[in-house]
Order: structure tokens, then sequence, then C-alpha cells
């Protein structure tokens, strides 16, 4: 599970302007096939990494979704502003 947040903030850390306020954290399911990744940001940073209607955010569980095919889980991804 930890290979599976740090490909997250890989992928999403070049998007942001405020590095030192990003963070990754997997979470506990209940749900024994799903992984719950929660990205903590600035504001300005969130609305980035969602995108318009919510473009980028999809673009980006499309991506995680193929790393899920190795741990043969689901990963649920959300956004989350401080």
């Amino acid at each position: 599970m930890k290979a599976v947040q740090e490909v997250l903030y890989d992928l999403v850390s070049p998007m942001v302007e405020n590095h030192d306020s990003l963070r990754v954290e997997a979470l506990e399911s209940l749900n024994e096939n799903e992984i719950i990744c929660v990205i903590y940001a600035k504001n300005d940073d969130i609305a980035r990494l969602i995108g318009r209607q919510g473009v980028m955010a999809q673009a980006i569980r499309s991506t995680m979704a193929l790393a899920s095919r190795v741990h043969d889980k689901h990963i649920s991804i959300k956004f989350e502003s401080y």
C-alpha cells in the first residue's frame, strides 16, 4: 500500500505550486479489496488537481487504476484542502 501512496504523490507533485503543503495518505477501508488515498493540499492546488469539471481528477484516477491492477484492488482517490 505504501507503493501506491508514493506513486500517487509522484504523479501529483509536479502539478502543485506549494509542495510543502502536499500530502498523500493511504487509509484503511472496510472493504478489503479497496485502497483509499486522500490528497491533502492548499485550496488553489486542489482546484488545479481537480480541474474544470473534474477532468484532471478523472485522469489521475484513470492513471492510478492501472497501478491498482498490480495489487488487484480498487483505488479510491479523494481530494481535501487545508
